[in-house]
């Protein structure tokens, strides 16, 4: 293990556990767009840490908040998650052997997209939408969480849209990522694809996960809603953009 790399690795997880705190998404994309970007660690042992991150996030984010969940809406959600993220972790295996610089592209054309989807500003619904539009969006972000730990552009543009305070929608968000950390975690696990220097990493990144967790609920940035967002999306596209045009 490379000191060196540790520390930037655990710099880009503190940094992206601050920015997921206070907006409710964007931490998978940013830890991986990042990482991938400097090539630091291989897209699928990011991914790795990324699940163990998000799921002491979401726990440390949740604690003394649970009744500002919607459950319902969370477990509809939950049920698209575990088939998107068994087949996002396929194609994964597929991709990552032979095809690492289109896996690159495609990451780098996700995050753009995930950025944009960050800055659509559409009209909030007067009443939830339809049980089938939480179950698909759920088996999309599980796809993305499966192949890149990025659940969020899907669901961050549904639950925006929905007639919810903002703390039920950020507390939706984050149980849902927990859910779907879980489920990918624990299928790698099956899978014997879980590796020493991926546990050590992750237990590492624990106290900075939860240090910045706590940093994030106390100090938020003095920035509007709209500029976090704003912030976010800037943030996003550069790294969209450098990841794409490094596979030319």
């Amino acid at each position: 293990m490379d000191l060196i790399t540790l520390l930037v690795f655990t710099g880009i997880i503190a940094f992206a556990t601050y920015v997921q705190t206070v907006t409710g998404f964007a931490l998978g994309m940013i830890v991986m767009g990042t990482v991938t970007a400097i090539n630091l660690v291989p897209i699928a042992f990011t991914a790795v840490v990324i699940s163990a991150v998000t799921l002491i996030n979401g726990l440390f984010a949740l604690k003394g908040n649970f009744s500002a969940v919607d459950w319902r809406k969370v477990m509809l959600t939950s049920a698209g998650i575990l088939p998107g993220v068994i087949a996002g972790l396929v194609l994964l295996d597929y991709m990552s052997e032979d095809f690492s610089e289109l896996l690159q592209l495609l990451l780098g054309v996700t995050i753009i997209l995930g950025g944009l989807m960050i800055m659509l500003k559409p009209q909030p619904l007067e009443k939830p939408s339809p049980d089938l539009a939480f179950t698909a969006s759920g088996a999309t972000a599980g796809f993305l969480a499966g192949l890149f730990s990025m659940a969020g552009p899907p669901l961050v543009y549904l639950f925006y849209r929905q007639p919810f305070e903002l703390l039920t929608i950020r507390l939706c968000l984050m149980t849902i990522f927990l859910t779907s950390s879980v489920a990918r975690t624990g299928i790698v696990g099956l899978q014997g694809g879980l590796t020493w220097d991926m546990l050590v990493y992750s237990v590492l990144c624990i106290p900075v996960v939860m240090f910045f967790t706590w940093v994030g609920k106390r100090y938020p940035p003095p920035l509007s809603t709209p500029n976090m967002r704003r912030l976010a999306f800037f943030l996003l596209i550069i790294i969209g953009a450098s990841l794409v045009i490094s596979t030319f």
